[in-house]
């Protein structure tokens, strides 16, 4: 991929979120919740994108899981999560979270050369567990204030901090730098697709358990992001009542791995 095109993609992407944040600030005031200012045009997009899911992606995730191989798809899965630890080691640092960089750098060693490019997965059970550190978490840990809900236009639920740290990871995924344009574009749609596939099960329990599905994917959205942030130990503001934790609830985090 050459980097003209490379900087148009880049562009078009940090256009998207702009006109999407600034769609957002101009959206017509609803009832707007705490830390959902933009309620009203977050739920026209999620609207959007759940439709969008509802045609075209749901549909092709299903076929992807019904024709492929199970071995096939784990591996998929794999290899895109080997590529996602080249950011994982860099937050780590940037978190000084050294023990861990080392861990997770090791990881991606083995995994690339033993497990032939992140297709097997040998660390795991060498001890090495996969971890999830982006760059949201890591201005999380800068001190930097997470911001407004906002839903974008294809990429789905962040918040304006995270907004910030997906254009950094967009701007620098390895993806991206592949040469051949047809190789590069067919690697992003796998990866959407294997995104996609492995989401079918808690789409499901969403579906299901969800009066109001938006608030649910909203709630379920940030309260996973503080636990990321937190790793797995969220401060308990005591002045909230804590619900009761119902099967619903144990299912959907089983199955985004929270």
């Amino acid at each position: 991929m050459n980097s003209q095109v490379q900087n148009s993609l880049f562009k078009k992407i940090i256009l998207i979120i702009s006109l999407s944040i600034l769609s957002a600030c101009a959206s017509v005031p609803g009832g707007p919740t705490e830390g959902d200012p933009f309620e009203s045009y977050n739920r026209a997009m999620f609207k959007f994108n759940d439709g969008l899911d509802e045609y075209v992606l749901k549909p092709v995730a299903e076929g992807y899981d019904e024709v492929m191989p199970a071995p096939v798809k784990t591996s998929v899965s794999n290899v895109f999560s080997n590529i996602d630890d080249i950011f994982v080691v860099i937050n780590d640092i940037l978190q000084f979270k050294f023990v861990q960089a080392i861990e997770d750098t090791t990881r991606f060693i083995f995994n690339s050369t033993f497990g032939l490019f992140g297709l097997i997965d040998i660390a795991t059970p060498m001890g090495l567990p996969k971890h999830n550190e982006d760059f949201g978490q890591t201005f999380a840990t800068w001190g930097i204030g997470s911001g407004p809900y906002v839903v974008l236009p294809f990429f789905g639920s962040r918040t304006l901090r995270g907004t910030g740290g997906f254009v950094i990871e967009s701007i620098y995924d390895p993806v991206y730098t592949i040469e051949n344009d047809d190789a590069m574009w067919g690697t992003v749609s796998l990866r959407a697709i294997d995104t996609r596939y492995k989401l079918l099960s808690a789409g499901r329990i969403a579906e299901q358990a969800a009066v109001d599905k938006y608030s649910f994917i909203r709630d379920a959205y940030l309260q996973h992001r503080k636990n990321l942030i937190f790793d797995g130990n969220p401060p308990v503001d005591e002045s909230i009542p804590v619900p009761e934790t119902t099967s619903e609830d144990l299912d959907l985090e089983k199955e985004l791995g929270f």
